[in-house]
């Protein structure tokens, strides 16, 4: 029997992916703990997961997952950056407000489970720093979790100077809660790298290497929704889904309010379901036929079982989450890796691409009329969900893992 520690920051979109590895090494007979935000892991990963609490720091960071992110997760980015925030600025914001004062708060959080569990692999999320660093200080293996392929991309390499000010920022945070002198990228681990996506969807990866073990989406069961109101939904049309995920509801308003122009222009064959947590299209109510169901929430696992189509802001969990399904998307990313996610959708065939903040009911409708009625299109988007169940997700993970921690898989 292996141990391993989870660290995580307490964002849903990054915790999921690692649920059900969690579980597919729990059920071998490992040991599994977590450091992170206690009541969010445990809501996700159920109640009796083990979990040394880790400061949280800072104001939070993007999520992308379309679940609810209950008070007891730190609040977004958004909350206190500009919606209109783009770009270089964008990702100093990113740098600066939350992931350096996220691995600076987990820190001693993860020292203290490292040394309560003594884990023989930690496995470190991308934005949760302070798992490399500490890992790497106290001689640990390590791998890394990538719940966004976006990393790999090298979007850094034509903005040098950029990049430099990120190894900069890097060195010193480790000077700081590492070990001085280390060379490597924390975000990358020198042993082994969890892509939760194939190189169908992604590409060839800029970085990472021989490090990197495709296993595709990990998807394990969430937390129902009781209030759903299944007994609304028309078989008789297409359903599709509109989501901007949790964290840009006020960039997203006026989006929704397009989206639902969109589909009411289309509603003898098209019925919409929106995540509507702000009540862009009237505080969750809907017009009598039903066209547009607005609810705070989705069920969004549940949902692409039925689903013709995804319209959304090309965040990494819910594209993959789609494409799994074989669900072809409309994809209009807002900022941080979702112009990443976004291009990919469109180089692999399984989406169309559209400008977030030109996005008017026409432009929707055009895009939403391609992924539905295209058969290449569905095509692609079929190729991409056979390629992710092909991969193994969770157990896939789990392999890599147990071999990791029998010294079997490091380079």
């Amino acid at each position: 029997m292996s141990s391993f520690l989870f660290v995580v920051p307490p964002l849903v979109g990054h915790i999921n992916p690692l649920v059900g590895v969690a579980s597919a090494l729990t059920s071998r007979g490992h040991r599994v703990a977590w450091a992170g935000e206690p009541a969010l892991v445990r809501r996700l990963a159920g109640p009796d997961a083990t979990v040394h609490p880790c400061g949280s720091g800072g104001p939070g960071g993007p999520e992308d997952s379309g679940q609810p992110v209950g008070p007891e997760s730190a609040p977004a980015p958004e909350a206190v950056r500009s919606p209109d925030l783009r770009g270089p600025e964008a990702l100093r914001f990113l740098w600066e407000r939350f992931l350096v004062p996220l691995a600076e708060a987990m820190a001693p959080g993860v020292r203290r489970a490292v040394d309560a569990l003594r884990p023989d692999v930690v496995v470190a999320d991308q934005q949760a720093l302070a798992g490399a660093l500490v890992a790497e200080a106290s001689g640990l293996p390590w791998a890394t979790s990538a719940t966004t392929s976006a990393e790999f991309a090298d979007a850094l390499a034509s903005m040098p100077r950029v990049a430099a000010w990120n190894d900069r920022l890097l060195r010193d945070l480790r000077d700081r809660i590492g070990r001085p002198g280390g060379t490597g990228d924390p975000r990358f681990s020198p042993h082994l790298v969890l892509a939760f996506t194939t190189p169908e969807l992604a590409g060839p990866a800029a970085r990472g290497g021989d490090r990197i073990r495709w296993v595709g989406p990990s998807l394990a069961a969430r937390p129902r929704l009781a209030a759903f109101p299944w007994h609304r939904l028309d078989p008789g049309r297409s359903l599709v889904l509109v989501t901007l995920g949790t964290a840009n509801a006020d960039a997203g308003r006026r989006f929704l309010v397009e989206a639902a122009h969109a589909v009411r222009a289309r509603a003898g064959r098209v019925q919409a379901v929106v995540a509507d947590p702000e009540g862009a299209l009237g505080g969750g109510r809907t017009d009598d036929s039903d066209d547009v169901i607005a609810v705070p929430l989705l069920p969004q696992l549940d949902l692409l079982e039925r689903a013709a189509a995804v319209v959304c802001h090309a965040g990494h969990n819910t594209v993959c989450e789609a494409l799994w399904h074989g669900v072809p998307l409309v994809v209009a990313p807002i900022r941080d890796d979702q112009p990443v996610i976004a291009a990919q959708v469109a180089d692999a065939g399984a989406g169309v691409r559209i400008r977030f903040g030109r996005a008017t009911a026409p432009v929707i409708g055009k895009a939403l009329d391609t992924v539905l009625d295209e058969p290449y299109v569905r095509a692609a988007a079929a190729k991409v969900s056979a390629a992710f169940r092909a991969a193994g997700g969770a157990s896939a993970a789990a392999d890599h893992l147990e071999r990791l921690a029998r010294q079997e898989d490091q380079v």
